[in-house]
């Protein structure tokens, strides 16, 4: 007969399927090889020397931190159900890829430090949702890790949540949204890593051709925006910005794509997207891009437009639009919302950091630098003791909120400074940060 080891044993931690518990100077060890590998990461990867550089340096480790190495794939926190009121519903699951965040993510990210893991990305990508494209139906916001595409939403009724906030969920109901905006953003991810893509594949050619394809499609369609309204769907200005971006994108890359035949239609609809964003999106009682076609409301996407330089920094509609975000859509501590609740969407809630970040970096692109540096600094003093920001802040007691951290909020503090750091220097804040870290 076999002895059988006692409970406290590594044997008996084996045959359970558990790692035998460390002693002190395993732990040490596996710590020290740690930090020489983060050290070792930081010194290859992160050379950027301008302003806030350790916050920069900081937030590059942590979008770091939230890639799943064997895929490549980024998620947006590593949390769930955080709340973004305590004690309220609206706690969601982050734990996946959201197609738009990772490619903003690399933006800031890999532009030049980390070519491979772009490339990566883009590889996984394709083979995530390439079929999709070729079928004709609407790209999938977000994935899994693995590439996982059911991420059916349900709630543990079981678990309290956080400061009782219920119900606490897994899986995100918005896999199902529809969201045009996201062909803009990863064919303008594409476009800013184009010196480090090389030669492409024939999958990922006809996968960036397609999304191209896609947008000029599918521009004209309603769907729930940037923000994933849980509601009906609308014609929101910064979907249709994106899809201009995703043609304009589509244009400078098409001959890495071999695609100089679609040029002169993707012009076209680029030039109808525009015309329909001046008409359609400008309103005169707000002074400003509002959030859908036919709105008089503000909504803090729209400092993407200068940012991605839909309107040169000195068009006066453009000028306006930030102004009235900086006056009408911010708290008393200059924070930003990304809507207000009275604009017929969901619920209260805090102050978006990213939204705060894309104003820092409008003010920058627009050459208001004073402006543009008091709204860095104010987005910035609620990182905590460890450098970690979240999604949001109470605008009542300055406290974090939602999902935390927040890879968002960390890419939004590597562009902003990144913009500032180049109108200082005299360059333009609009370039895309070939040397952010």
């Amino acid at each position: 007969m076999r002895a059988i080891a006692p409970a406290t044993s590594p044997v008996y931690a084996a045959q359970r399927g558990r790692p035998p518990p460390l002693n002190a100077a395993d732990m040490q060890r596996l710590l020290d090889q740690t930090i020489a590998a983060w050290e070792s990461w930081s010194a290859l990867h992160q050379r950027y020397e301008g302003p806030w550089r350790h916050l920069v340096h900081h937030s590059g480790r942590v979008l770091q931190a939230l890639t799943f190495q064997p895929t490549g794939a980024i998620v947006a926190a590593p949390t769930t159900s955080l709340p973004e009121t305590p004690g309220g519903e609206r706690n969601w699951d982050y734990r996946y890829t959201w197609v738009r965040d990772a490619s903003l993510t690399m933006d800031a990210l890999w532009v030049a430090a980390c070519p491979d893991e772009a490339y990566r990305f883009f590889d996984w990508m394709a083979v995530a949702v390439a079929s999709q494209i070729t079928l004709g139906d609407d790209l999938q916001i977000m994935f899994g890790v693995g590439g996982e595409r059911d991420l059916t939403e349900r709630e543990l009724p079981q678990l309290a949540g956080w400061r009782d906030s219920r119900p606490v969920r897994i899986g995100n109901g918005a896999w199902r949204q529809r969201q045009i905006d996201v062909y803009g953003e990863l064919m303008g991810a594409a476009r800013a890593l184009q010196p480090y893509l090389g030669r492409l594949d024939h999958t990922v050619k006809r996968f960036l051709t397609g999304a191209a394809d896609t947008a000029a499609t599918k521009w004209k369609e309603k769907d729930q925006g940037i923000w994933e309204i849980r509601g009906e769907p609308r014609h929101f200005l910064y979907s249709k910005l994106m899809c201009w971006v995703a043609l304009d994108s589509a244009i400078d890359l098409a001959p890495l794509l071999g695609a100089g035949a679609r040029v002169d239609a993707w012009k076209a609809t680029r030039d109808e997207i525009r015309r329909a964003i001046l008409d359609q999106g400008w309103s005169e009682r707000a002074n400003a891009f509002t959030q859908s076609f036919g709105s008089d409301d503000l909504d803090a996407s729209n400092l993407m437009l200068p940012i991605v330089g839909f309107l040169p920094p000195t068009d006066t509609r453009m000028r306006a639009t930030v102004d009235a975000i900086a006056e009408r859509l911010v708290d008393s501590r200059g924070l930003v919302y990304r809507y207000r609740a009275h604009d017929g969407l969901e619920g209260d809630e805090g102050t978006f950091l990213l939204c705060t970040f894309w104003l820092a970096q409008a003010q920058a692109v627009t050459g208001e630098m004073e402006r543009a540096t008091a709204t860095m600094e104010s987005a910035i003093a609620y990182a905590n003791d460890v450098g970690l920001l979240a999604e949001e802040v109470d605008p009542t007691t300055g406290e974090l909120l939602g999902n935390f951290p927040q890879a968002f909020s960390h890419i939004g503090l590597i562009n902003a400074a990144w913009a500032i750091s180049r109108a200082r220097a005299g360059g333009s804040a609009g370039d895309a940060p070939q040397e952010v870290l």
